[in-house]
């Protein structure tokens, strides 16, 4: 049975000294703490309209793009460049990449502990046997605690885990610029395609024209000739049936240059009407580029082998992935984290009040120990990743190979097309002059009396034919030489 006495040599004055003193630590305690707390939420508030004004003043999307009433080549891929939605999205993954690399290579911050208790059995009542309040002394029930450790940092970075994140970062930051690289290299070639196509409509779209206005000449002369007795009523019928075709074609030529021209506002960024731009029509012009005059396939593939970014960046992926399984490979060892403790103050006990923590200073070591989980799996996933980027490597050679010989072969074949329609030399002597002096000499003969309407509309129709397979060819050929810098990723013209 415990027997409280009263405190030997201890005056009531200073029991009572040592009550105010306390009273006043507490309140003091009060005051620090809602200060304490009133601080945090300021800094709290203060980071959170940082970001969100940090927020609003990143604009990502730019202003819509209004393009020019004539758009050359070269300003429509400026505005690609620029102002393209698609290159923006593919910058955006780049910085989303540094951002991982910054990241990767950060040191982990330490991480501080606090902690306050009370000791409830204290008694401050002059009948408890301890000599806190001899002197004027003041005795507390609170018990503090503060410590650190410096969440694995140092291991971290002895281990070289730190280093492995870092090669992986800055690997996906390389594949991610590369595929930035790729991916305007495959906008320009679009681009550079859609903008044939709008000077190939164009160029179609007024010779239709101008087919419609030769047969509505030729079909006011037939109705003189029918009402003078020239010709009969069915020959009229077909010419007039001629006429119409040619309408039909300049409703085809009008709506095939309107889907060229949004097709290409598309690209370029356009979020609003889409205006009816002309463009330069002699990127049609047929010339031999300086870098294909003496080209070889296997010399084009040997650019491609040197400049093409899907190459560069699957090889990049690649190393990407077996650094990623070499950093799992390290994680095997634990995180071994390092700390200090500070720990102080409080007295208790029913009726002693003796001190229940002295001062004292601890050092600890703290870590997860492996035993029944070892990263077998992500293990697992990092090789099959490591394999299937090999693989895609391999897949990016196959391809390479594939466009270059495709593109090449493509560029050959349209090259001989256009010259052979344009002939041995530009005054004439191919395809397109031939059927061109057929319909002439007929349609004169035909004016004359002297060839039959059959013959007349069968050199038209062949004329016609011939004429837009040209258009059709200088496109094809000129496609076939974008695709073939796009597949080297070399400028040739």
């Amino acid at each position: 049975m415990l027997v409280r006495t009263p405190c030997k040599g201890i005056s009531a004055e200073s029991r009572r000294d040592g009550r105010r003193r306390l009273a006043g630590f507490d309140r003091k305690f009060v005051v620090v703490r809602a200060r304490a707390r009133g601080a945090i939420l300021g800094l709290v508030l203060a980071f959170g309209l940082s970001l969100s004004a940090r927020a609003a003043r990143a604009d990502a999307v730019p202003s819509a793009v209004e393009l020019p009433p004539k758009l050359s080549l070269d300003e429509a891929l400026r505005l690609l460049s620029e102002r393209g939605l698609d290159v923006l999205i593919a910058d955006a993954g780049t910085r989303a990449a540094e951002g991982g690399v910054r990241a990767a290579g950060a040191v982990p911050n330490p991480v501080g502990s606090a902690s306050i208790g009370n000791a409830f059995t204290y008694t401050a009542n002059r009948f408890s046997t301890s000599d806190c309040h001899a002197n004027g002394a003041a005795c507390s029930p609170w018990i503090y605690n503060v410590g650190i450790n410096d969440s694995a940092a140092l291991e971290d970075t002895l281990s070289g885990k730190r280093d492995l994140r870092l090669t992986v970062a800055r690997n996906a930051l390389a594949a991610a610029k590369m595929a930035r690289a790729d991916a305007k290299r495959t906008l320009e070639l679009s681009v550079k395609t859609t903008y044939l196509q709008i000077a190939q409509a164009t160029l179609a779209l007024k010779f239709s024209r101008d087919v419609a206005g030769t047969e509505e000449t030729a079909l006011a002369r037939a109705r003189d000739r029918y009402t003078g007795g020239a010709i009969n009523e069915g020959e009229l019928e077909r010419i007039e049936a001629e006429k119409l075709e040619a309408d039909q074609a300049v409703d085809g030529a009008t709506y095939a240059l309107r889907s060229a021209r949004v097709a290409l506002a598309f690209l370029l960024g356009v979020r609003g009407a889409v205006p009816d731009f002309d463009v330069e029509t002699h990127v049609l012009d047929y010339a031999v580029p300086v870098g294909l005059r003496d080209a070889t396939e296997l010399g084009l593939l040997r650019l491609a082998f040197e400049h093409r970014p899907d190459l560069a960046g699957s090889g990049y992926d690649k190393q990407r992935a077996a650094a990623a399984l070499d950093l799992v490979r390290r994680q095997r060892f634990p995180d071994i984290a390092l700390g200090v403790n500070y720990a102080w103050g409080g007295y208790g006990g029913v009726s002693t009040n003796g001190p229940i923590q002295s001062p004292t200073l601890t050092f600890g070591v703290s870590g997860p120990i492996p035993v029944f989980y070892a990263l077998a799996g992500e293990e697992r996933q990092a090789q099959a990743e490591l394999d299937a980027s090999a693989l895609g490597q391999a897949k990016a050679v196959s391809e390479v190979v594939s466009d270059v010989a495709t593109s090449f072969a493509a560029f050959a074949s349209a090259r001989r097309l256009v010259e052979r329609m344009e002939g041995p030399r530009r005054d004439g002597g191919g395809l397109l002059q031939s059927s061109r002096g057929a319909f002439e000499i007929v349609a004169t003969q035909y004016e004359k009396g002297a060839g039959s309407l059959t013959d007349y509309l069968d050199a038209l129709r062949t004329y016609i034919a011939v004429k837009n397979e040209y258009f059709d060819a200088l496109t094809r050929y000129w496609t076939s030489v974008y695709e073939l810098e796009a597949a080297v990723a070399w400028e040739l013209t």
